[in-house]
């Protein structure tokens, strides 16, 4: 489960800071984080801290909730 859930984060990251053109650099910047770490959790290979969602929400200037769009609904029952 946790493997599927840091890969759908990941996914809907990717998905929103490319419909800004912005790159992970940007983005990174944007959000004063480092530009490996925005990779690795589009790659699902970090476990993002709370406090680093609403980061990157403000630097893409969207609600912390329209990141985790990917786990509602039938979608999120689904997840073991």
């Amino acid at each position: 489960m946790r493997d599927e859930i840091l890969r759908l984060f990941g996914e809907r990251l990717r998905e929103l800071r490319t419909e800004r053109n912005l790159s992970q650099e940007r983005l990174a910047e944007l959000a004063g984080l480092d530009r490996n770490y925005i990779g690795q959790i589009e790659r699902a290979e970090r476990n993002v801290a709370l406090v680093n969602i609403i980061r990157i929400a403000k630097a893409l200037e969207i609600e912390p909730g329209e990141l985790f769009a990917p786990f509602s609904g039938a979608r999120l029952a689904r997840l073991r």
